[in-house]
């Protein structure tokens, strides 16, 4: 009976790990063009779906009282847009004068430089008992959300500002 709760309560990343063998077992079928037409399903679909149900969990009063947060809004912005890729930049530093190829080191450079997958943020949040609320703020979804403009404009200066790894 243990191992049954154990499974309802870690049942979102258990359906993580199914997915992903599922995947590796028959990759063909979440190819473009494939069944699954991931080009429209994931694009489009799933990501509205996403949203819709975490904003059916919401109520209107919570989430008009986490859009008023500005401290929480700021550090979470200045910690995503600033903090992290600072630290992924000096962490680039250390791995430059390594044998590690080029091409890897710029990929984790872009990647530290974008903010994360609000989808994901989202569903993240929730699974693990966080503010779903404050998640929901932060999504460039909303159009009272402070996050879409800096993190567009602050990717792409971060991206023109820090130096490459090593040539």
């Amino acid at each position: 009976m243990r191992l049954l709760e154990r499974m309802r309560k870690e049942w979102f990343m258990i359906g993580i790990v199914l997915v992903i063998a599922a995947a590796k077992l028959e990759p063909s079928v979440g190819v473009n063009g494939g069944p699954l037409k991931p080009e429209i399903t994931v694009s489009y679909i799933a990501v509205a779906t996403i949203f819709f149900n975490s904003g059916l969990s919401l109520k209107t009063e919570e989430l008009t009282s986490a859009l008023v947060h500005i401290k929480l809004h700021l550090f979470i912005q200045i910690f995503t847009l600033a903090f992290f890729p600072a630290t992924i930049w000096l962490f680039l530093q250390l791995l430059s004068i390594t044998p590690i190829n080029e091409w890897l080191l710029k990929g984790l450079q872009t990647v530290g430089c974008m903010p994360p997958p609000v989808s994901s943020a989202v569903i993240l949040t929730k699974a693990v008992g966080g503010n779903e609320v404050h998640s929901a703020a932060e999504s460039p979804v909303l159009p009272s959300s402070a996050s879409k403009a800096p993190s567009e404009s602050v990717t792409a200066i971060l991206f023109w500002m820090l130096p490459e790894p090593r040539s």
